[in-house]
Order: C-alpha cells, then structure tokens, then sequence
C-alpha cells in the first residue's frame, strides 16, 4: 500500500520487484496525482489499483477494495516534486501563482485564506509551529501590514513581504528566506500532521506478519512523528513492531546531487513481528 502515491515512482519500482504477482494500493488526495500515477503505471494493468482520499482513512479505503492486510505501507510524506514544478498550485516560492497550497483542490481553505484571515499572534505561532522559523513574529507582523493596503494573493506577494522583512544575512542564506513559512503555511492548509500517528498505528495493525511499514519525511516535524510511533509500537509489553533502522537512512551525496529536493529526506523502517509476538 503506498498511501502516498504521487507520480507513482516509488509505486513503479514495488511493482518491478513484486512482479509478477505483486499489487500496489496507491492512495491519493490530489486527483491529478492519481491520474499522473494511472497513466505512468498503466502497463501494469490490474496489478496497480488507485484510490482517491486521505490515508487518515486507510483502514476504510483497504476495506474499499476488498483488503484486510498487506505485506508493506509506505508514506512518502509532504509536498511532490510535479506539485512544486506547477506555479498555479502555488506550493513554490520561486515561481509566481495564486496562494493556493491545497493538495485537494475540491474544497477548503487556500493559503491565501490563511495570511488574509489569521490575527498576527495566529499567523506568528502558525509559523513557528509548523515552520519552526526564528522571525515568525516579525514575517507575522510585515503579513498583517502588508495587507491592510492589498490582499496577498500570489506566492510573490508573499515572498516579497518576507524577503523585505528579515535580517539581509537570512535573505541571503543558504536557505531561501521564504522556505520555512511557505512550509508552515502548507502543513496548515493541507493538516498534514492531523493524525499522522494514528495513520501509523493503523498501518501498522494492516501489516501482514513480517509486513514492513516504511516513512519517508522531509522536516523534522513529521520525522519525529515517525520516530516517537514507531518506537512506542516497538516497545512495551506487546509490541508488534520492530524497528529496523535504529537511526534513519539518508540520501547520499551522490544522490542528493542527482535529486537536489532529496537532500532533507530522513527513511525509517519497521517490521511487523508474527501474530505470537517476539520470540
């Protein structure tokens, strides 16, 4: 099961090494994703199976299509490489669009919605909370300046307030000086650390004895998640998970320089125990 299935990339190689009998659930929020993924996986024919919605409800979408477990869960969490590369979803501060950051486009509220609504004490935790950034209060307080004279409406407007309101040194920074509240802003609107854990612990019960659940993070928000879950399921009286990697496996140098984005990326792995529990 990849509850994640993007483009379909990680679910193209599980099929590959799974053939020619093996089956990938691919789960979704983003129609175009799932469309993406269906045309790229298309020559596995039924092999590969596509479900629109949220991995919240795991357990349910499973149940959709006649299954009670499986031998392996991945999550490839937080925003694709296809969502970054497309200005008018609005997640790239590099390119101008509409501030939109929604994965599921049918409903809900925009980014726009957020930096135009939120109070500045609102909009300064939103942005040390999810984005961990130092001059939250600082890139608040420019926001709710900046659009008592016009909304902000595209990522430029956006970044335009941020660039003009941290310390040059920052501006300058190895890292861009928007990363951190872009990032912020897109946990919120998307929820995407609203109940990760449980989403883990679900996959977990799936798992089919010696299934693996895998997590691949790219903040250390989620990683913790990951982290604090596995370890709680892997320990105490009745555990059903091992943890296979004691710390988590990162690219290497010479895959952060063939994927660039890949860079931040943190995999953890687990397995789940026999039904008996740990010998």
């Amino acid at each position: 099961m990849d509850c994640t299935i993007g483009q379909g990339g990680l679910a193209s190689r599980i099929l590959e090494t799974s053939g020619p009998d093996g089956i990938v659930i691919g789960i979704d929020r983003d129609e175009a994703a799932i469309v993406a993924a269906r045309a790229k996986l298309e020559r596995y024919g039924g092999r590969a199976r596509f479900i629109q919605g949220n991995f919240r409800e795991l357990k349910q979408h499973l149940a959709s299509v006649g299954v009670s477990e499986v031998d392996g869960v991945v999550f490839d969490l937080g925003v694709s490489s296809a969502q970054l590369d497309q200005p008018e979803r609005g997640f790239s501060f590099l390119a101008d669009g509409p501030l939109d950051m929604r994965m599921d486009r049918s409903g809900g509220l925009t980014a726009a919605d957020l930096v135009n609504r939120l109070s500045e004490p609102e909009l300064a935790d939103l942005i040390y909370r999810y984005g961990e950034e130092r001059y939250a209060r600082r890139i608040a307080r420019a926001i709710v300046r900046a659009r008592e004279t016009h909304p902000l409406r595209t990522t430029f407007d956006l970044v335009g307030v941020i660039r003009a309101t941290v310390p040059p040194p920052y501006r300058h920074g190895r890292l861009h000086c928007a990363t951190r509240t872009f990032q912020a802003l897109r946990i919120a609107v998307n929820r995407e650390l609203d109940g990760l854990e449980e989403s883990l612990r679900d996959a977990a019960e799936v798992l089919a004895p010696a299934g693996r659940l895998c997590v691949i993070s790219f903040h250390s928000l989620e990683d913790r998640i990951a982290k604090q879950t596995l370890r709680s399921l892997s320990q105490g009286p009745d555990p059903c998970l091992i943890t296979l990697t004691k710390k988590p496996q990162t690219p290497t140098e010479e895959e952060r320089r063939g994927n660039p984005r890949a860079r931040s990326a943190k995999l953890r792995v687990a397995e789940r125990y026999s039904m008996r529990g740990p010998s």
